[in-house]
């Protein structure tokens, strides 16, 4: 039996900052046998244009209902150091091209500490590319910056990014972030519990057993 667990995402969806925690011990928990897939939903297309007030204002709320939930942490600083945009797709593009070198992890957590906790700003290249240079000057991590610039802008991740982005659409309408569950090609949407991975690990392992 082959079983693929999606993970659908945008590294700069506030949701999943709050999920963050709970996916990463349902991640650790989960059986060998299931393979997990990021797939890069892209929340909000490329944009110069600066957000409305409006709906900077929306998007604060969203982040203190997720702080109280959740108890999340978020840097409002970004708001008034920045000239925020609804422009998500940079982030995905460094997150695809990261994968090209298997840092894609690392460049994911990287984006939302420095957006939510550090007040920069992942709608910018050049923002994404001196995470990117942090992240390579890391001892642990096998990240080539020069060759991270290259995919960052290349032709193949723009077109992987469609793909992903497509996939996202196809498998689930539920937002970000999403899991859905393929097993021997039949789909099935994951319930998520914010708060404890384990009434979603234990959906996981029914499903697949």
């Amino acid at each position: 039996m082959s079983t693929k667990l999606y993970y659908i995402y945008d590294p700069m969806c506030s949701w999943c900052w709050g999920y963050r925690p709970v996916w990463d011990l349902l991640q650790q928990n989960l059986p060998k046998s299931i393979m997990v897939e990021y797939v890069a939903g892209g929340l909000a297309p490329d944009s110069d244009s600066a957000m409305p007030i409006a709906q900077q204002q929306m998007i604060q709320n969203h982040w203190r209902t997720i702080e109280q939930k959740l108890g999340t942490r978020f840097n409002y600083d970004f708001w008034r150091d920045n000239t925020p945009r609804r422009s998500t797709y940079n982030s995905c593009r460094a997150a695809i091209a990261a994968h090209k070198q298997s840092c894609q992890k690392p460049m994911i957590d990287a984006i939302q500490q420095g957006y939510y906790l550090r007040a920069l700003n992942p709608s910018d290249v050049d923002i994404l590319i001196t995470v990117a240079k942090e992240l390579s000057q890391q001892a642990s991590m096998n990240l080539d910056l020069e060759q991270f610039i290259a995919d960052i802008d290349s032709s193949e991740t723009e077109q992987e990014l469609a793909r992903q982005v497509n996939l996202a659409r196809e498998l689930s309408q539920q937002g970000f972030p999403s899991l859905v569950l393929e097993i021997d090609g039949v789909i099935q949407q994951v319930p998520l519990d914010y708060s404890d991975y384990r009434a979603t690990l234990d959906y996981i392992i029914k499903k697949s057993n």
